[in-house]
């Protein structure tokens, strides 16, 4: 990729980041956000459609960072606490930007990206698991519930917060 075609992202990217951690999304400009990338709107456009597709692109990019460092996707149906621990450890890395990226109205979009990006990657390997119900079943409860239980004490020492949702984890298999 061309050197300034990737300074000129990276600038994008960081003055989106830096406003979305002052303001809704839905109060952020292409003007604004070009004032502060030091580019003109003509150039914002070249590298995306709006705002809005911006923040797709990034909330995305998150994602797959998250799920890259899920080496055992399978895990989650033969062994929750694996798949669990993998998966806490890589989103507790990405966990300050996840917040800024997915704050606000978009908050209910990352446990659905997430589960829609271990689908891919299990269902891939496992083709006949998409039409099993019961999986799929299984695949939403643990991935929605490791999620909604992180965030609702992630206030607590990270350890000890991932060791308690993986030993509850065993209890599924």
């Amino acid at each position: 990729m061309d050197l300034r075609i990737e300074k000129t992202r990276k600038s994008i990217i960081n003055a989106f980041i830096e406003l979305r951690s002052k303001k809704p999304l839905e109060k952020i400009t292409v003007k604004e956000l070009s004032e502060v990338a030091v580019i003109n709107k003509a150039t914002f456009y070249l590298h995306y459609k709006d705002i809005y597709d911006l923040s797709d692109s990034l909330e995305t990019e998150l994602i797959n960072n998250v799920l890259k460092n899920i080496f055992h996707p399978e895990a989650l149906l033969t062994d929750p606490a694996l798949f669990i621990e993998e998966l806490l450890v890589s989103f507790n890395s990405q966990f300050a930007l996840l917040k800024i990226i997915f704050q606000g109205n978009r908050i209910s979009n990352l446990p659905q990206k997430i589960e829609r990006g271990v689908r891919k990657l299990i269902f891939e390997k496992y083709p006949e698991y998409e039409s099993d119900f019961e999986k799929n079943v299984m695949l939403t409860y643990i991935i929605q519930g490791a999620y909604y239980s992180f965030i609702q004490y992630a206030e607590h020492d990270t350890n000890m917060l991932i060791s308690a949702i993986c030993n509850i984890s065993k209890k599924l298999s």
